[in-house]
């Protein structure tokens, strides 16, 4: 499988985030990619709600989504759409909602993101992203031609109950698209990448948003990029650094049957008692 991340600095304007993201993916199926995974939030980076609610969409009339299926078809790939915000009729939150697009365009799997980012950084950077988004409540799987993918999102990555549950579900491929915040980046973002791949004997592509953000409403918003890949043995594969583009790598998926086969953590699982 020839993987490539489109690393990306979205806007709060999702027309415009459409454009670089159907560009970013020609260029990488040009170079030969099969699949291609986008960061968190492709449509639209922004904190203000009153702006959310202009400019996001509805799943069935979201045209991001609509040009992304249609990137899909033209470039004969899978595409990880890592997620977009997504207008809810349930109630006022938005969804944070990662696809799965295969090369006839059609959506094979959907998840929203289970764990929110309620978290005080510093001083200066607090997130509440419950305030906004409503979390998901189940787990999935995706079966392909190409691999088993596991979807994940962004602050999901600190479970590591979910990402061995979709191991031991089959997965061979952790996808973990991020919008890393700089500070927790420095500090966490590699270690709990390698440590979810080391756990599990999956590949994990992470595919990351990054930069300086154009904000027209709200405050700014910084992201620590680094989109990575890690092997199932958790050697990192790939680091795209911290500018905009596309990262490929060539990605052998027998690695994930050795590497279980030396360390079969996923079959020892033993039942216990407390802590009281």
């Amino acid at each position: 499988m020839r993987a490539a991340l489109i690393q990306m600095c979205s806007s709060d304007d999702p027309a415009d985030n459409l454009s670089v993201a159907a560009a970013m993916i020609a260029e990488a199926a040009a170079q030969g990619a099969d699949f291609v995974a986008t960061p968190e939030v492709t449509n639209c980076v922004s904190a203000s709600r009153s702006h959310q609610d202009t400019v996001l969409s509805y799943q069935g009339d979201d045209p991001v989504l609509k040009g992304l299926r249609a990137a899909a078809v033209q470039h004969k790939i899978w595409l990880s759409i890592g997620s977009l915000a997504i207008k809810r009729h349930e109630g006022a939150r938005f969804a944070n909602r990662s696809f799965l697009i295969n090369p006839k365009g059609e959506i094979v799997a959907q998840y929203d993101k289970i764990h929110m980012f309620d978290v005080d950084v510093s001083a200066t950077e607090t997130f509440r992203e419950s305030a906004g988004f409503r979390p998901g409540g189940k787990a999935v799987v995706a079966q392909t031609p190409l691999a088993n993918f596991g979807l994940t999102i962004c602050y999901d990555v600190r479970f590591g109950y979910l990402h061995r549950a979709l191991a031991q579900a089959g997965a061979q491929v952790l996808l973990v698209p991020a919008a890393f915040s700089p500070v927790t980046g420095v500090a966490h973002w590699q270690v709990l990448l390698q440590a979810r791949a080391i756990e599990t004997g999956c590949f994990v592509i992470a595919a990351a948003q990054t930069g300086d953000h154009k904000i027209s409403r709200g405050g700014p918003r910084l992201t620590y990029g680094h989109s990575m890949v890690i092997s199932p043995w958790g050697e990192v594969l790939a680091d795209a650094g911290t500018k905009p583009g596309v990262t490929l790598i060539d990605l052998d998926l027998s690695e994930v049957a050795k590497a279980r086969g030396r360390i079969p953590a996923l079959t020892h699982d033993r039942a216990f008692t407390g802590p009281d």
